[in-house]
């Protein structure tokens, strides 16, 4: 809940983020997308770091680390250092998500109640994206825009008071030392790509972007080939030969994808063009977040008569309606935008309980720290790569369409041309038509953007149908009697 509610804080309390700190474009969208990037970045490694010194060790010291580092965003003075904090909660976030994913496998070994044992971890990752919105603006608007980051450190007390009281402990004996060439190796493939997916979205892609993108592609190459070497590998490559794995995972990264950019841009039509405040606009984003939890606890329940593939299908079909609504919607059409939203949030909690539930399940129990990390992988870096792709999108759009009054210094001009928000800031010195003419720019650039993601969503259902339909219903099993 914790991880899910620090993903989502942001989306409301970046305007008053922005009057305090006064970010560039790039830097807001990077104080976003650093902690997703991030969590991205490191899973892998975090994931069989977990599986060799054990799930609840690692979990117990990403939480004191995820504490510390919140605490650095809350009192953070500038742009910079904000972004500096939000990656330090990233790499401590990426200890947390395989580790509780990994116990979970671990602790509940019958097929029926692994399922839903994922549902119910995805519906409070569910609760806590829907809880930041509102908890965010709420504090945001008591107290500033740092008091949201805070709501960590009693969490972090709950749960390392309950860790070692409640939850076993699982490693894996057989796992060798940590090989830190394969670190090195995921981390120049990885980050290097992400920095260049922000980078072309702002400025285009360059002749050293090439360069940087040829170096990833090396070191993805290399290490991929040492895993198959070593007897103990950071990622087991083996996995992606089994089609339901590698589909499920497919599935998961496209789907967040468009649920992340759509979130962004849903909660920045509210705040800019509706002109609701943060906490206001974080009640109406309950609604879509009961509709997640209705489909992450419903889906496996389904997918005990019904084929899994099916369901996720068919749950997308549903969400494409919703980007239908998003890509029709313009101004004052509040419930349409929500309605829509709620429609594609169905979609997600589907695909999050069972995507996650086949990808976990591919594994054996001893892995089941490396597969989490994956699976994990996927949907942080869906989130924010939808953030940077629908939301530069959506900018990009913006800035094609808009012109700033004559007469504006130049600073204030390109503030006005750069973003909603910063013509929004200096509305004041601009007629008001001006300014309406830029909430509809943004609202047409949401449009498109939604359009084309629920293209790549109808794509995606049609994939759960063809290549999971091989996946039979959830059977209850006997389970496996050295686990409880």
């Amino acid at each position: 809940m914790l991880l899910g509610l620090d993903l989502t804080v942001l989306y409301l309390v970046s305007p008053a983020m922005a009057a305090d700190l006064d970010p560039s474009a790039t830097q807001t969208l990077w104080v976003m997308d650093a902690y997703g990037f991030l969590i991205a970045g490191f899973l892998v490694t975090m994931g069989t770091l977990g599986d060799r010194i054990g799930r609840r060790r690692l979990l117990v010291i990403g939480m004191v680390g995820f504490a510390v580092a919140s605490v650095l965003a809350a009192f953070a003075p500038s742009a910079e250092l904000l972004i500096v904090a939000r990656a330090l909660l990233g790499v401590a976030g990426a200890t947390l998500m395989p580790s509780t994913l990994s116990l979970i496998s671990n602790m509940f070994a019958r097929e029926q109640q692994r399922a839903l044992a994922i549902g119910v971890w995805a519906t409070m990752f569910a609760l806590g994206m829907a809880a930041g919105p509102v908890v965010g603006g709420a504090l945001a608007d008591a107290f500033w825009w740092g008091a949201p980051f805070l709501l960590a450190v009693p969490i972090a007390v709950l749960v390392l008071a309950g860790a070692r009281v409640l939850l076993p402990e699982y490693a894996d004996p057989a796992a060798g030392r940590l090989d830190l060439v394969s670190v090195a190796l995921s981390l120049t493939a990885i980050l290097p790509v992400i920095y260049l997916l922000k980078q072309a979205a702002d400025h285009g892609p360059g002749a050293g972007g090439l360069l940087l993108l040829l170096a990833a592609s090396v070191a993805g190459i290399a290490f991929v080939r040492r895993q198959r070497i070593l007897r103990s590998p950071l990622l087991d490559v083996g996995l992606f030969a089994d089609r339901a794995f590698a589909t499920a995972l497919g599935v998961l990264l496209v789907g967040l994808v468009g649920v992340g950019g759509t979130m962004y841009l849903v909660t920045q039509y509210l705040q800019l063009v509706e002109g609701r405040s943060p906490f206001a606009a974080g009640v109406w984003m309950g609604p879509p977040a009961l509709a997640m939890f209705a489909a992450a606890i419903g889906a496996p329940l389904v997918a005990r008569r019904v084929r899994p593939g099916v369901v996720m299908g068919l749950t997308l079909g549903v969400s494409v309606i919703g980007y239908g609504m998003l890509a029709t919607a313009g101004a004052g059409d509040t419930l349409v935008v929500v309605a829509g939203f709620g429609l594609i949030y169905l979609g997600l909690g589907a695909i999050a309980a069972l995507g996650t539930d086949i990808v976990v399940g591919a594994a054996p129990a001893a892995k089941s720290g490396s597969a989490a990390s994956l699976s994990e992988t996927v949907q942080e870096l869906g989130l924010a790569v939808g953030v940077a792709l629908l939301g530069s999108l959506t900018t990009a759009w913006y800035g094609a369409r808009v012109e700033a009054p004559a007469g504006l210094p130049p600073e204030v001009s390109d503030r006005f041309t750069g973003s909603l928000s910063g013509a929004l800031a200096v509305a004041d010195r601009a007629p008001a038509g001006v300014v309406q003419s830029a909430r509809e720019a943004f609202t047409t650039g949401m449009n498109v953007a939604s359009f084309s993601a629920g293209i790549c969503i109808a794509l995606t259902a049609i994939a759960c149908l063809v290549w999971l339909r091989h996946v039979p219903p959830l059977a209850e099993g006997d389970g496996d009697t050295e686990h409880p």
